[in-house]
């Protein structure tokens, strides 16, 4: 209540000028009013009004300044709030009333060039837990776990241990095995079970377990890794995903998974749905069709089974391509292994069998395998030579049975020579003395040299990947005079170069390298670019004039009809082809090679074979007899 001093007031009431009420003032009307009525003294009220106005003052603008701060407070705080964490808060709100289910999307299927199904999709179920709807004290948390698995019909056991390796995801895999029956029993009373679920999954299965190489060609899909998931969460992968790890199924990874979809519903303060807010339907993975032919695959590995069978070598690989557009029909690492095994989960004792056996069966030697080339690089250094016109198809070297380099005798691989040799023979039989001297030359001739052979290696694809749709590809090795001196701390001699002619030393390739140079000389001289997929645009670059390719494709052919390997001529067509021995390590037996084409008139197919340490019982040469064989009386579309 507010008085105010007023003469009318005064009047009014005819009051006199020095009453008792004339002493309130705006200031401390509410002190002095109280005091009035209390039937107090003037005198007192005098000196009462004074202290009480001035005390009453003080109070006031102190309460005023807390109310101020208060209110400054309150307003910053709030504004910290929107402001500054309004987008967490809201977060926190909305994870408390909806919840963000993914819709999995089925990942394409993988077929051979004939439709024969070589990777596809096996029905699974999982049971996913929210993490915001389990108990966070753990003795609760188990007697939810026990429930559950006791109506799963599943063991709870590793429940726990899934929640807590999920590093605090908010979705969390507890069980990746749940029946048929059961999971079906549970849908059906989904709602009634808050923050649990089952997910319609899947698991991969693979024809691997017929044709166990094609585990190299397709890889697997298995579990995310912590550093991997840490690259892809962003894309929408969850912890317990599957990608793809190895082989096809890691290369085209973004094209066979999809697009997953989503659910967001609106959840009660029981965790109970209420209704849907959002829906994004899946985009199914894109199918793929492969270049490879299942069934040449699987003959392959029947004829390295039994082909190896009473030998004392069982290591092997074989490149099968299409020389006309670089389709790889077949690529056989061997011995191999089951893809399945690693899709549904490898056991510790599985994986230790399969790293201690001494054949190596995980190792993909196709495209990672890197041996010296022997005689099989032959016709590449004679198309070199030609190419730089050093020689022509009539010049003609003595081959006495090798060269003498000082008191070093490099040998021919027949004692007492093979005569007057032209390009026809020295391919033909393999004949070193000829590629010693085109290679390192002699005093009479000026070979290529070093840096020459290394250029035209380089021009036929060796020393880098093939560029083939495989991840991990070895690049294999070009020797050169400045990496002998840095490694070994020797200078380059002649003889280092002698042996590279030949395909000895520390010159490397890969089979599947091996294979793309024959077929350029099978194609007409065009370096393709080999390929798995069977839509693929062709990609190659020609490389060989029409004249050289002619004159090597016709001596590979004399390697049949009066070289080194005369067992192909019985085939029911023409082939071409060209044989080699690879010395790796003393005291230990050679590699032996066969790469070669056919038919002669229009060649549809090239062949590359290496046994690893097939020494003098040359498995080559009848292995590709054999596949030569099946192609021609099984050839594919």
């Amino acid at each position: 209540m507010i008085w105010k001093k007023r003469t009318n007031d005064r009047r009014l009431f005819s009051l006199l000028d020095d009453d008792t009420i004339g002493h309130i003032s705006d200031a401390d009307a509410d002190t002095t009013f109280d005091d009035t009525l209390s039937g107090r003294s003037t005198a007192e009220l005098s000196a009462g009004s004074y202290v009480g106005n001035f005390a009453a003052r003080r109070v006031k603008r102190l309460g005023i300044a807390v109310l101020l701060v208060t209110f400054g407070t309150f307003l910053f705080r709030i504004g910290s709030w929107q402001v500054v964490h309004g987008e967490e808060y809201r977060q926190i709100a909305d994870s408390n009333r909806t919840r963000t289910r993914t819709i999995l999307p089925n990942r394409g299927v993988i077929t051979d060039r004939n439709g024969v199904l070589l990777a596809w999709n096996t029905p699974a179920f999982h049971l996913i837990a929210n993490r915001a709807d389990l108990p966070t004290d753990a003795t609760l948390r188990a007697a939810r776990f026990a429930e559950l698995a006791m109506q799963l019909s599943v063991s709870p056991d590793e429940f726990e241990d899934r929640y807590q390796k999920a590093n605090a995801d908010q979705t969390v895999l507890l069980s990746d095995a749940v029946p048929y029956n059961a999971a079906i029993t549970f849908l059906a009373h989904q709602n009634d079970t808050v923050g649990i679920s089952v997910e319609l999954a899947s698991t991969r299965t693979y024809l691997t377990d017929a044709i166990p190489s094609l585990s190299h060609v397709l890889g697997f899909t298995g579990t995310i890794d912590n550093e991997t998931y840490d690259a892809v969460k962003k894309l929408g992968y969850r912890r317990f995903d599957s990608i793809g790890k190895q082989g096809l199924e890691k290369a085209h990874e973004s094209e066979l998974r999809g697009t997953p979809g989503i659910e967001v519903t609106e959840v009660n303060a029981q965790g109970k749905t209420l209704r849907t807010l959002e829906k994004t339907d899946s985009i199914d993975g894109k199918d793929l069709t492969l270049s490879i032919d299942a069934r040449l695959t699987a003959a392959i590995e029947y004829i390295l089974e039994h082909r190896l069978a009473t030998a004392p070598v069982k290591k092997a690989a074989v490149v099968v391509s299409n020389p006309k557009n670089g389709e790889v029909l077949s690529l056989v690492s061997y011995p191999s292994y089951d893809a399945n095994l690693f899709a549904r989960g490898i056991t510790q004792e599985e994986y230790s069998a399969l790293l201690n056996d001494p054949n190596a069966p995980l190792f993909p030697r196709a495209t990672q395998g890197e041996y010296p080339s022997g005689s099989t690089i032959k016709p590449v250094y004679a198309a070199a030579a030609l190419m730089e016109h050093i020689i022509t198809p009539q010049t003609t070297f003595l081959s006495t049975g090798g060269l003498w380099l000082g008191s070093r005798f490099f040998p021919d691989w027949r004692k007492g020579g093979h005569g007057p040799t032209n390009v026809y023979h020295a391919i033909a039989d393999s004949v070193n003395t000829f590629f010693y001297t085109i290679g390192g030359g002699t005093d009479a001739f000026e070979g290529l040299g070093l840096e020459k052979l290394m250029q035209y290696a380089t021009l036929f694809g060796f020393g880098s990947p093939t560029g083939i749709d495989l991840s991990n590809e070895a690049d294999g090795f070009l020797p050169s005079k400045e990496w002998k001196q840095e490694t070994k701390g020797e200078p380059w001699y002649i003889g280092d170069t002698y042996n590279v002619s030949i395909g000895q030393g520390d010159f490397l390739v890969t089979p599947l390298q091996m294979n793309r140079s024959t077929a350029t000389f099978a194609n007409g001289g065009t370096l393709m670019t080999p390929h798995l997929l069977k839509d693929t645009t062709p990609v190659g670059v020609k490389i060989v004039p029409d004249d050289v390719d002619t004159v090597i494709k016709d001596a590979m052919r004399e390697t049949i009809l009066h070289g080194s390997s005369p067992l192909l001529q019985n085939l029911p067509e023409a082939v071409a082809g060209k044989t080699g021995t690879a010395q790796w390590a003393t005291g230990r037996d050679e590699h032996t090679w066969f790469t070669g084409f056919g038919p002669m008139d229009d060649p549809t197919v090239a062949v590359t074979v290496i046994v690893e340490e097939g020494g003098g019982g040359y498995y080559s040469t009848p292995i590709a007899d054999d596949i030569f064989a099946w192609y021609f009386a099984n050839r594919s579309r």
